[in-house]
């Protein structure tokens, strides 16, 4: 069989997938089901996405309960308690597939990269039907086809590609918003960090298929999107002609009907003072910025790969304040880098006190095999990473506290996205910067931007009251 392009032939897969599963549900008097679950970064969010489009074309019925015909988990090994993680929910699947053989188990995602991962599934969880890693999620209909007509597991990973297909069905959890991704990949390097291995080099989308997926999401409702990339500051650098990340948020902005634009992650080393630029005076781009820290010691940074003094950080903190001076920022730090001294520990708060985050994503180092900073001397020892950690998780909740109050009793506008969980009868949404806003309302308000009066903060969120 002969094909002009990936999609074509993934689209190929699908519909032979199709007469399959067919085949199953009248044998079973019913609907199959399929379950994805979802662990790491909003890039994994996004990729599950187009995994459960594609097993929905193919004829399954999504379902939120791992007892379904076909359970997928798309997988992160940022942190070792992640693998772990995985370890212990296989083990419950393993019971159930002992009740429903018939029952199939894919695993996909960042740990599948990894070559003792896969080592050790294929020795201790033999049940597992197909295996597939970061860089040929679009392959599933293809792989699941081959597992349907063989009977025999499935393993297929690409140690990397520059293939980039996006023309496959997805399915958006938001009918509002959604993610869209521009690039892939890493160059970074930072010491501590697997990324670069398992998602492999920065690649970047042409701005033209990016601008038209928004315009197309646009169309079909959508007002807020997300732009997705482990670096999205290093945007358009692969490509011919380069495109600057500013320069492709102003194309972004062009478009009619859309109304907020999010983005992350970005790098320090790589802020520019020209996207500075363009989120102050765009209309669209949302007053939030995510800045990984990772540590406040110059030392340290150095040792991390991050390319980047602790000056100059608090540098881009002041331009992005002055330039825009509502603006959220957000951080990710880590505590316990290898050879972390107590002394590089109070650079790190005193970075968080003059930054003044809006909330920080803390954690305590992972060491990850592979990487340099495992092979690094002085590991810090558990109990002195704990306690550091607690003093700095302090100090944030402190400062976030005191930084939420400063728009109680203003009228801002939120984007409500569902109905509140634990408080009958309140919707919850998000401000311009990200932060969470609970208030009275009904189903009927959810994908709207309305104006909404913050009447108490409560550290990481508001209760509102909304304006007619």
């Amino acid at each position: 069989m002969c094909f002009t392009n990936e999609t074509e032939k993934q689209k190929f897969y699908i519909d032979k997938c199709k007469e399959l599963v067919k085949s199953r549900e009248q044998q079973y008097g019913r609907k199959l089901t399929a379950c994805v679950v979802t662990f790491g970064c909003q890039m994994n969010f996004k990729d599950s996405e187009k995994l459960m489009g594609i097993l929905t074309e193919i004829g399954f019925m999504e379902t939120e309960d791992e007892h379904a015909d076909f359970v997928l988990y798309n997988t992160c090994t940022v942190r070792e308690n992640a693998n772990l993680k995985i370890y212990g929910r296989l083990g419950y699947l393993s019971k159930i597939k002992e009740k429903n053989p018939d029952m199939l188990i894919a695993l996909c995602g960042c740990m599948m990269q990894e070559p003792h991962v896969v080592e050790k599934l294929n020795k201790s969880y033999r049940f597992i039907d197909i295996i597939f890693g970061t860089h040929n999620i679009f392959l599933l209909a293809e792989l699941l086809y081959e597992r349907l007509i063989s009977g025999h597991k499935v393993e297929n990973i690409w140690d990397g590609t520059t293939e980039i297909v996006e023309e496959l069905p997805s399915i958006r959890k938001y009918s509002f918003k959604s993610g869209v991704n521009i690039m892939y990949g890493c160059n970074n390097f930072c010491s501590y960090c697997i990324v670069p291995y398992v998602r492999g080099r920065e690649r970047s989308r042409k701005p033209e298929d990016i601008i038209q997926e928004i315009r197309t999401l646009v169309e079909n409702g959508v007002i807020e999107v997300m732009l997705l990339g482990q670096n999205v500051n290093s945007y358009g650098k692969t490509l011919n002609p380069p495109v600057t990340f500013a320069e492709l948020l102003e194309q972004v902005e062009a478009i009619d009907g859309l109304k907020r634009i999010r983005f992350m992650t970005s790098h320090p080393k790589d802020l520019s003072d020209e996207l500075i630029r363009v989120m102050a005076k765009s209309q669209k781009i949302c007053k939030q910025m995510h800045l990984p820290l990772q540590s406040g010691s110059t030392r340290l940074l150095k040792l991390m790969n991050r390319h980047y003094t602790k000056e100059q950080y608090l540098e881009l903190v002041t331009k992005l304040r002055t330039a825009i001076p509502d603006i959220g920022i957000t951080t990710d730090i880590i505590v316990g880098f290898p050879g972390e001294t107590e002394e590089d520990f109070l650079e790190t708060l005193d970075v968080v006190k003059k930054a003044e985050y809006d909330s920080a994503f803390t954690f305590i180092y992972s060491k990850r095999s592979n990487t340099p900073a495992a092979q690094m001397p002085d590991q810090i020892p558990e109990t002195v990473v704990k306690e550091r950690f607690d003093r700095l998780l302090t100090v944030v909740n402190k400062i976030s506290s005191e930084k939420t109050k400063h728009l109680e009793n203003t009228i801002r506008e939120v984007l409500v996205e569902e109905e509140n969980k634990k408080i009958q009868g309140f919707v919850s949404g998000r401000l311009s910067n990200n932060s969470v806003v609970h208030f009275k309302g009904d189903s009927s308000l959810i994908g709207k931007l309305v104006p909404v009066k913050l009447k108490e903060a409560k550290g990481f969120y508001y209760i509102g009251e909304l304006v007619n």
